[in-house]
Parts: structure tokens; C-alpha cells; sequence
């Protein structure tokens, strides 16, 4: 028998279906997310997809360079797949072994790689193929795979399910993969043609409440409200109710206003799966609505209301702050945390938690919103209007989104005219005025402030010739004069006496 060698392997290795050879990895997708969906799915999701999940958890556990953890999810999956899918098994192993021979070849043990592509060989040489073969089986599982990868993947997913479809036009697995696929591609998807095939799943999968609840919300776009209300209540009268079920049907609630129902859901859902980042983030969208709803009341100043607020606030930071705690790379988790402990007057741990999100790498829009709510709760919480300017300035030096520009104008707007009215000849007021109006009097799209600020700040406040200073934010432009001109503005408003302004109600949390 000729040496076994990774080169022997590779030709081999590149034929097999499985989840090394659908091009699933991409650098963008955070693993943390994608691990702690998997592994709540392994755990609490309806019996006939855990074969999947296990496929699929094996593969993330690879990337994450475990790949000892990885063989015994495989082993989950092919025992799985053994003791309940008997009729389909052998056919569902090949991905199995597939990915079996993927994880020994990058362990380096390579016997065992090659035993598991010569596994898949022999079943493939009875379907005169050599390592792959066509069947709607495997053409599902690859859908389920793209589905739970994330959005990006959800054409190729829909793609893979009407491939099986058309094999087996009436298979259950297969209609419900693409009615889930068609009701995460939104208002990608014709509304009448996701109605029509989430009907179809149900009828093919009487049994799945998930289904059901994902007819109802599809439903409730199209203001169809009764019948979404009976599905949602049917689908929780089974027990005990599926995590899934119990999410979905919370959003159902949330959409509708009722806000309660929604949040007790939730609260119910972690209880299976505590460390679930979705549902306390879920959780404290809730209890924001519900302070917002306070927030307009007219009884919003009585005793009984700020006590009420108060305590809607503690539940929502106490979930927030455990989102950041189990995924602190979640877009805008620090600098949401933080815009929380500013309005519950805990200012050092809101300092500490902007501070953190600053630290990061972040795109130029995402850079360009932590400028406007860093600026804001210097402003309305810290009372530093010299601190806010320079932040407003630094996010219209960026390139980021038209509506964030507009907020930032309308924030030093009101900053000149507060000073302005407070003292006809203050100084500050009268640049940043004569800043703001110079821009509308040569009616300026927002989006090209970045490259016009500079000749348009007033004189007193350029930079003297040949000073350049690059600015160390990521994705800012750089214009060496405006930068020495915002700094200037920042600090001749040093020492001014800035009483209390709203608070509050103007900032964006």
C-alpha cells in the first residue's frame, strides 16, 4: 500500500459534500454569535434537525481550532443519524463523514482521513460516482447550513431547498427549509409567495408550532391580524414550548404593542438557554419600549410614573449589561449600554463603557454615531459643551450617513443659540453660528461637509499655516486645518459658566 500523504488526500478531499467544501467561512461572521445560536439549537430545537446542527456545530468548533471537540459532535451526528433516520441514513452520512475526513486531515491523522473518504467512496461507486453524488438529501442539509450561517447566505439557502424540491416536491424537511429561508429573505421575497409556502410547511408539518408562528408574523405585515392571533395562540398551547416558538411569538407581541406578553416569553425562553445573547437583547428593546411609552404619557411626572420608570430602566440595564458581558463585539453594545447609564445619572460607568466602545476598530458610520451620543451625554448629562462641540465636529468630519450630519448641525445649532441667548457676544455662539449658516447659505448636501468644513469655518478659528495633524479616528477624512480649528473652537470655550440645559429627552439613546 502506497505512503498516505496530504497531497494523496487532497484531490479526494475537495470531491466531498460537506460543509469544508460549501464555502461557508467567512472572516466577517463572529463565531462567538454563530457558536451560541448552534449550540442552543443542538440543545432545544425539534429532534429531526440535531443531526444538522451536530454537522454544523462540528464545523464551527473546527474553525475555532477544536478539533478534538469537533470529531465528537460528528460522532453525535452519525449516531444520531443511525437510530432515527434508518431509512435515509446511510445517504445522510455522507456529509457526516465527509467532515470527518476534513477534521483528521488538518489533525494530521491521516489513515483515518482517508478511511472516511474511502467510506464515502464506496457508497458513491453504488451510484456510479467516485466521491459525490446528486440527491436531494444532501442539497437540503447544505441549505440548513447557508440558513444558520447568517443573512448573506439566505439566496444560496433558498437556491439549495428548490433544488430539493424539485426532486421531492412534497417532502416536509425540504418545504419548511424554504419557507423558513423565503421568511428570513423579508422584503427580498414576494409577501403572497412566503404566505403560500409557509401554508404549504404547515400542511406537510401539522406538527412544527414554529411554522406556525412565522405564518403568523408574515400575516401581521399585511394586517391579517386574527388569524396571526389564533396561529400565535395555538402554537403556545403546546408544552413544553420550544425556545424557537417562544421567541418568535414574542416578536409577534412586540410588533403588536403588547409588551408585557412579549417580555414574559422572553423570560421564559431563558430560562432554557440563559446565556442566549438574542433574548436579553430582545429583553431590554421591550423594556425601552415600554419607558418610551411612560416617557408620553401625560401622567409621566406623577410618583407612581418615576418609580415605574425607574424600574423599567434597572430591568433593561440589568439585560443590556449581560448582552455586553456574552458578546462584547455586538455592534453598538458599549456605547447602548453606556447611553443607559447616563440616563440612570451613573456617569463614571457610562464614561467607562463609551471609553470601551471608542477603543474599537469600528466603521466609519458606527464611528461617526458613537461621536453623536458621546457628544450628547457631554452635553445634556455632563454639561460640557466644549467636550460635545468637538465631538459633533469629529463626526461630521466623517463620512458616515446624511441623517447622522443633519442630528450632529442641529446639536451645535442649538449649542450657539443657547449661548447666544444666554450672552449676545459670546464668542463660541458666534463661530459656530456663523459656521452653521455659512453651510446653508451655500445650501450644502450633508454629505459633503467632510470636504467644505474647513474653508468654511470662520478664520478666527484656522489653523496657522503648515501645522498638520492627522487625526487618529478610523474612517475620518483628513484635513489638517479643520482638525487645528476644532481643537482651537474646543478650547475657547473653556472656563465659560454653562448652566443646565434639557437633558434627557433630546439625546439619542
Amino acid at each position: 500500500m502506497s505512503e498516505i500523504t496530504k497531497h494523496s488526500l487532497e484531490n479526494s478531499l475537495l470531491q466531498l459534500k460537506c460543509h469544508f467544501t460549501w464555502n461557508l467561512y467567512d472572516e466577517e461572521s463572529s463565531l462567538d454569535d454563530l457558536e451560541n445560536r448552534v449550540r442552543d439549537q443542538v440543545q432545544f430545537l425539534n429532534k429531526e434537525f440535531k443531526a444538522i446542527m451536530y454537522n454544523l456545530f462540528a464545523y464551527v468548533k473546527h474553525l475555532r481550532g477544536q478539533n478534538k471537540s469537533a470529531l465528537e459532535y460528528l460522532q453525535q451526528a452519525e449516531e444520531f443519524i443511525l437510530h432515527t433516520q434508518a431509512r435515509q441514513g446511510k445517504i445522510r452520512s455522507l456529509v457526516t463523514w465527509g467532515n470527518y475526513a476534513w477534521v483528521y486531515y488538518h489533525m494530521g491523522r491521516l489513515p483515518e482521513a482517508q478511511a472516511y473518504i474511502d467510506k464515502v467512496g464506496h457508497l458513491c461507486k453504488k451510484f456510479a460516482s467516485s466521491y459525490r453524488i446528486e440527491c436531494p438529501e444532501i442539497d437540503c442539509e447544505k441549505g440548513w447550513a447557508l440558513l444558520k450561517w447568517g443573512e448573506k447566505y439566505y439566496e444560496r439557502a433558498k437556491v439549495c431547498f428548490e433544488k430539493a424540491l424539485q426532486k421531492k416536491p412534497t417532502n416536509p424537511e425540504f418545504s419548511l427549509g424554504l419557507a423558513i429561508t423565503l421568511y428570513r429573505l423579508g422584503d427580498k421575497a414576494p409577501t403572497e409567495n412566503t404566505v403560500r409556502l409557509l401554508r404549504q410547511a404547515i400542511q406537510l408539518n401539522p406538527d412544527n408550532r414554529y411554522v406556525h408562528v412565522l405564518l403568523a408574523l408574515t400575516l401581521q405585515k399585511t394586517q391579517k391580524q386574527a388569524e396571526g392571533d389564533k396561529l400565535v395562540e395555538e402554537a403556545l398551547k403546546k408544552t413544553p414550548c420550544p425556545t424557537d416558538v417562544l421567541c418568535s411569538a414574542a416578536k409577534y407581541y412586540r410588533n403588536k404593542g403588547t409588551l408585557d406578553t412579549a417580555i414574559e416569553l422572553l423570560k421564559k425562553a431563558l430560562e432554557s438557554v440563559p446565556n442566549n445573547v438574542f433574548q436579553h437583547l430582545q429583553i431590554r428593546c421591550c423594556y425601552r419600549a415600554k419607558i418610551r411609552q411612560i416617557q408620553r404619557s401625560r401622567g409621566y411626572t406623577t410618583k407612581e410614573k418615576e418609580a415605574e420608570l425607574r424600574e423599567m430602566t434597572r430591568h433593561a440595564l440589568n439585560h443590556f449589561k449581560r448582552v455586553v458581558e456574552l458578546n462584547v463585539n455586538l455592534p453598538r453594545a458599549c456605547s447602548d449600554l453606556a447611553c443607559l447609564y447616563a440616563i440612570t445619572g451613573q456617569y463614571d460607568k457610562a464614561e467607562y463603557y463609551f471609553q470601551k466602545e471608542f477603543s474599537k476598530d469600528l466603521p466609519p458610520a458606527e464611528r461617526q454615531v458613537l461621536h453623536l451620543r458621546y457628544g450628547n451625554f457631554q452635553q445634556y448629562q455632563r454639561l460640557r459643551d466644549d467636550t460635545a462641540i468637538h465631538h459633533y465636529l469629529q463626526g461630521l468630519n466623517i463620512n458616515g450617513t446624511v441623517t447622522k450630519k443633519e442630528k450632529l448641525i442641529v446639536n451645535i445649532r442649538k449649542i450657539a443659540h443657547k449661548r447666544l441667548s444666554k450672552n449676545a457676544s459670546d464668542a463660541m455662539g458666534w463661530q459656530l453660528s456663523r459656521f452653521i449658516r455659512e453651510l446653508n447659505r451655500k445650501g450644502h448636501p450633508w454629505d459633503s461637509v467632510p470636504s467644505e468644513a474647513s474653508r468654511v469655518v470662520p478664520p478666527a478659528l484656522r489653523a496657522e499655516k503648515g501645522s498638520e495633524e492627522k487625526t487618529a479616528e478610523a474612517g475620518e477624512t483628513h484635513h489638517p486645518e479643520k482638525q487645528k480649528a476644532l481643537e482651537r473652537a474646543c478650547n475657547q470655550s473653556r472656563g465659560f459658566h454653562i448652566e443646565k440645559s434639557q437633558r434627557e429627552s433630546k439625546r439619542e439613546v
